[in-house]
């Protein structure tokens, strides 16, 4: 199961481009807390703990456990709004989750079996088509990665999420196709070298 992790808020009692304009020259980011049938909460969070977070690349996916004025609530960012400029965070949506949520989470793809795939053993190359897939999953079972399999892969076979074996209740969101995950295709110097090589006879040709 995915790593659960900690983080202080505090409540904030006015909205508006001021209040946030305040806050954030606070070492503050403001954000909001809704979900659950509950009323919306706006809170704000210490900007070194959520910069810290955002740059991890997980943080969308990871479960937080949100301490508001000593009351802890479960939730999972929805939406980190970034600074076009700076490209630092500004603002951040929570999604609070109660009992028994399911929920749709992008999960990372690990892919092992390089060393024994034909394809590869043969010079090919893995292309990586989908280094996530959107899943739904319980709230308090996700799960870290899920991992995908090539060893059995030749040049130009392809893996496709059927192929997978999922953890216990998680299904992918796309369920109208069988969508690709990764192929094993030709190396792409060699396909360079040999039209290098076919120039070349074509020039001794014609001089």
């Amino acid at each position: 199961m995915a790593n659960i992790i900690q983080m202080q808020a505090e409540r904030r009692e006015r909205g508006g481009k001021g209040a946030a304009r305040r806050l954030r020259k606070q070492g503050r980011v403001p954000g909001v807390i809704y979900g659950d049938n509950k009323e919306p909460e706006m809170i704000h969070v210490s900007f070194v703990d959520l910069l810290k977070q955002v740059n991890t690349g997980t943080f969308e996916s990871t479960l937080v456990d949100l301490e508001v004025e000593g009351k802890k609530v479960r939730c999972i960012p929805r939406d980190v709004q970034l600074d076009p400029v700076r490209d630092f965070p500004i603002h951040v949506d929570f999604l609070r989750l109660g009992k028994g949520a399911r929920i749709a989470v992008e999960i990372p793809v690990e892919y092992v079996g390089h060393e024994q795939s034909p394809g590869l053993k043969r010079g090919g190359a893995l292309n990586i088509v989908r280094h996530e897939v959107e899943v739904y999953v319980n709230a308090d079972n996700i799960p870290e990665k899920i991992v995908a399999d090539i060893s059995g892969l030749n040049i130009g076979d392809s893996l496709h999420i059927s192929a997978v074996k999922l953890p216990e209740g998680v299904e992918p969101v796309i369920q109208d196709r069988d969508f690709t995950l990764a192929t094993i295709t030709g190396r792409v110097a060699d396909t360079t070298e040999a039209e290098e090589g076919e120039e070349a006879e074509e020039t001794g040709e014609e001089e």
